[in-house]
């Protein structure tokens, strides 16, 4: 898979790999998930906001990306039941939210994904 620098961010090239994800995650700044999610059709809310932030500061602390059960867990601790279902999730990242908003978050694939 070729890396590709194609996606413009404040007119300065982010490189990104084949699949979309950030190559260098210091290149990461919202206005790249905008783009991103723009891309996949997708016009991000402060509910996506929430779940992208937990990514980064999750990622930052333990240097992985959460799996999905743990993922709706921690969600569900720190932003109510109503959001800790995969249904809540695969509304706001119909791709898959661990793979989608990992890719917007600025961070690797997760383990997890396939």
């Amino acid at each position: 898979m070729a890396d590709r620098a194609d996606q413009p961010v404040a007119d300065q090239p982010v490189a990104l790999d084949a699949r979309g994800y950030l190559l260098d995650a210091s290149q990461w700044q919202p206005a790249l998930a905008e783009s991103l999610a723009r891309q996949d059709g997708i016009m991000l809310t402060a509910d996506h906001w929430e779940v992208i932030h937990f990514l980064r500061e999750y990622f930052e602390q333990f240097a992985l990306a959460p799996p999905m059960r743990l993922l709706l867990r921690e969600i569900g601790a720190r932003f109510g039941p109503d959001k800790a279902s995969s249904r809540y999730l695969y509304r706001l990242f119909p791709d898959g939210p661990a793979r989608q908003a990992c890719r917007y978050a600025g961070l690797p694939k997760p383990i997890s994904c396939i």
